[in-house]
């Protein structure tokens, strides 16, 4: 399931974060597990995670506006795809992380890197 430039699921520990109640469609949800900001989304039942942080200036992204599969920087307007954390628009260079995420009967659950 490693679409994109997604955190492999093999080296990954899942944490759930939310029952699919507490993410209706076209939301978002901000978690942090260890020490990581993340921001879920739900789009048409699909869910992604990635990193709540810009690479621009470090600015919160996830309050951005999403439009399709891109979240837009509140800031400086850079765009990331939310499936991989891939820059898609300037001031933005470098990508983002992008989690993996399972649904276990109504338990969302992100996969965060095992620690080295």
């Amino acid at each position: 399931m490693n679409k994109y430039n997604k955190v492999e699921e093999n080296s990954v520990e899942f944490v759930p974060i939310a029952t699919v109640s507490d993410l209706p469609d076209g939301e978002r949800l901000f978690v942090e597990i260890d020490d990581r900001e993340l921001v879920v989304f739900n789009i048409a039942g699909d869910y992604f995670a990635i990193g709540d942080v810009c690479s621009h200036d470090d600015g919160p992204l996830g309050e951005g506006e999403v439009e399709g599969h891109d979240v837009i920087c509140p800031r400086h307007g850079a765009r990331f795809d939310i499936r991989s954390g891939s820059v898609t628009a300037l001031p933005a260079v470098v990508d983002i992380p992008a989690y993996p995420i399972r649904v276990v009967g109504d338990q969302i659950e992100v996969g965060i890197p095992f620690e080295e």
